[in-house]
């Protein structure tokens, strides 16, 4: 009569196997989560490093610019201001010389290539 008998051994067997599988998919999405925080983190902690070293960087160069020497070497160079006792130097020409003719090179044309004016014709308006 009963062609197919179904065990109750063989149901609770079945029953655990599919549970397992189900504990096995569970744990792998929980890993490659785990994986993808680890590497968030790692980032985060890298940008913030960087961040940290700028901060310093730019409160060092703040302290400098604040100096002194700093004041006293920007004057000197870019003011161009004397200081008390200095005696300026001006350069002049030498009498009866040809002034000095400063030659600026007249840069070429570079010649565009085959795909730069296809590209110029259909793409640039």
């Amino acid at each position: 009569m009963n062609q197919f008998p179904i065990r109750l051994k063989r149901v609770a067997v079945f029953a655990g196997i599919f549970i397992l599988i189900l504990f096995v998919i569970e744990f792998n999405t929980r890993l490659e989560e785990l994986n993808r925080l680890n590497e968030q983190r790692d980032e985060t902690r890298t940008l913030a490093t960087q961040s940290v070293q700028t901060q310093i960087a730019l409160q060092t160069q703040v302290a400098y610019a604040a100096s002194t020497e700093a004041v006293e070497k920007w004057v000197r160079t870019d003011g161009h201001y004397l200081q008390e006792g200095d005696q300026p130097v001006i350069p002049v020409e030498i009498p009866g010389s040809a002034p000095v003719i400063v030659n600026t090179p007249i840069p070429s044309p570079t010649p565009m290539q085959n795909w730069e004016i296809w590209r110029a014709l259909f793409f640039d308006q």
